[in-house]
């Protein structure tokens, strides 16, 4: 019985002692792995709509139809989605909504949108988590 739990133990030691040096292949198929998203924060490289921040805006603008309301509508929606490694957009997410059926609109113009330059972490093309700040201004 001694005998059987001692190499029990061996057998967790060496087994451990194998996991610690070898954490760069774990890390490493994490990675790879299609399924990570990264956040925009912390990549090297941030995905970007082609020509930049102020023309993302203008397509919002061009495409966005506002619903019909008596008042005009002011307000800020913040969209989440993630940029693909081959730069389309998808898991959208409204994470802050002034109503009207606003947010539903910013998703369908996010949809039309044209592919977007992919974040890079390190030499790699990776998923990545973006958020957005849409302000309306309708009168």
């Amino acid at each position: 019985m001694k005998r059987v739990l001692f190499l029990a133990i061996i057998f967790c030691y060496f087994q451990n002692l194998q996991s610690q040096t070898e954490p760069n292949t774990i890390e490493k198929k994490v990675i790879d792995s299609t399924a990570v998203v990264i956040n925009s924060s912390d990549v090297e490289v941030k995905p970007e709509f082609p020509g930049g921040v102020n023309l993302f805006y203008k397509f919002v603008a061009n495409n966005f139809n506002m619903p019909d309301t008596k008042g005009g509508i002011n307000g800020k929606i913040v969209v989440s989605f993630v940029v693909e490694k081959d730069g389309s957009l998808s898991d959208f997410k409204i994470l802050k909504d002034i109503g009207y059926g606003a947010g539903e609109e910013a998703i369908r113009v996010l949809k039309r949108s044209p592919k977007w330059t992919p974040a890079m972490q390190g030499e790699k093309l990776v998923r990545c988590n973006y958020v957005i700040p849409i302000t309306l201004n309708f009168q």
